[in-house]
């Protein structure tokens, strides 16, 4: 946003990278990039079992993600209140700070609602190639041992967890509105 055509540090170049990796990053399905970082993951963490090597492939994949909800709120800040701090004297990061930042909050924190919701889905996912965590428990007792009883208490537990998630990300997104 900022390094876009008519941000606050106009750099075509910049802007036209970044939206390049994030594109890249978006385009994969998670369970493709899950396994195509494996040597990085190694070489991050020292492993590629278990939750702490599944938290790589989630904050790659997060980060794109988010970065892509964090624009669109930006760009939803209204041009004339950004214009009207310009005008008082702010500089680009008073502007930044208490203008756009507090001014995109809502969509910032529905955007983190909607981010942490998907990565309980990602984690799931890899728990499939060892991440541990219910989607691991799901595959391991409730689908290869054929114990329904464990896989309907998963997903039970995975609804309600989300719904948890998105219900407090509401009730955020509501009070900051307000303001």
């Amino acid at each position: 946003v900022l390094t876009g055509p008519g941000g606050l540090l106009p750099a075509r170049p910049v802007n036209a990278l970044l939206g390049l990796v994030v594109n890249i990053g978006r385009s994969l399905p998670f369970i493709i990039l899950l396994v195509a970082i494996i040597p990085f993951t190694r070489a991050v963490v020292g492993t590629t079992i278990g939750t702490t090597a599944a938290i790589v492939p989630l904050t790659v994949s997060a980060i794109p993600f988010y970065a892509r909800i964090v624009e669109t709120a930006l760009r939803e800040v209204d041009r004339d209140v950004i214009a009207a701090a310009h005008a008082m004297g702010a500089n680009r990061r008073q502007i930044v700070g208490k203008v756009l930042l507090r001014e995109a909050r809502p969509g910032l924190v529905a955007g983190l609602t909607l981010t942490v919701v998907a990565l309980i889905g990602y984690s799931a996912m890899a728990g499939v190639i060892g991440g541990g965590g219910l989607g691991d428990l799901a595959l391991r007792y409730g689908y290869q041992r054929f114990e329904n009883d464990i896989m309907i208490a998963t997903v039970v537990l995975l609804v309600a967890f989300v719904q948890l998630v998105q219900m407090v990300g509401d009730v955020i997104t509501r009070r900051l509105a307000h303001r």
